[in-house]
């Protein structure tokens, strides 16, 4: 089971509709607008990722009591470092992977890619100042990697996984929404 959209507000929905359909290529196909019940009126936009079961979506809201100064990176609304919540989105091959690094890199985008052994990320940060990650499992689990894993629900000393076996910063090409 997967999910059926992610929901996040957002402050620059010109910014938020050019990163995520101009450059992710996620088709806008929905906006709900409506009162909210605590007061004011918000545009609730859905972004098409795969097909009409996956979306990404954000909310523009207009005059809602308590949302003069919010957090658009969400993990600066809960109080952590930037890495720690991120959006990551599937890819299903190398070719994949490799097309968007560079979509990124040709909008301008920096991107963090780091290969784990076991899967292959590249990070850029959308307008919300969210880390948003394109991920490739390369490798397979094993029973030694779900013993691990299952023993570190209850470790109280750190037992550090292997670094990265890559990490590379690759520079965008031009300047990003510009």
């Amino acid at each position: 089971m997967g999910y059926h959209h992610l929901a996040l507000a957002a402050k620059d929905m010109k910014a938020i509709h050019q990163f995520y359909e101009g450059v992710m290529g996620f088709e806008l196909v929905k906006t709900e607008v409506a009162p909210v019940p605590t007061g004011g009126w918000a545009k609730h936009f859905f972004y098409r990722m795969e097909d009409d079961s996956k979306f990404i979506a954000f909310w523009e809201m207009h005059d809602v009591p308590g949302t003069e100064d919010f957090h658009t990176n969400i993990s600066k609304g809960a109080g952590v470092p930037d890495q720690i919540n991120h959006i990551a989105f599937d890819v299903p091959d190398e070719a994949t992977f490799e097309r968007r690094k560079n979509q990124w890199m040709d909008a301008g985008y920096d991107v963090l890619e780091l290969d784990h052994e076991w899967c292959r990320s590249i990070y850029t940060k959308d307008p919300n100042d969210n880390f948003v990650e394109f991920c490739i499992t390369t490798g397979a689990f094993t029973k030694e990697d779900r013993d691990f894993a299952i023993g570190q629900l209850t470790a109280t000393e750190p037992s550090f996984s292997k670094p990265p076996v890559k990490m590379e910063i690759h520079k965008g090409k031009k300047a990003a929404a510009e």
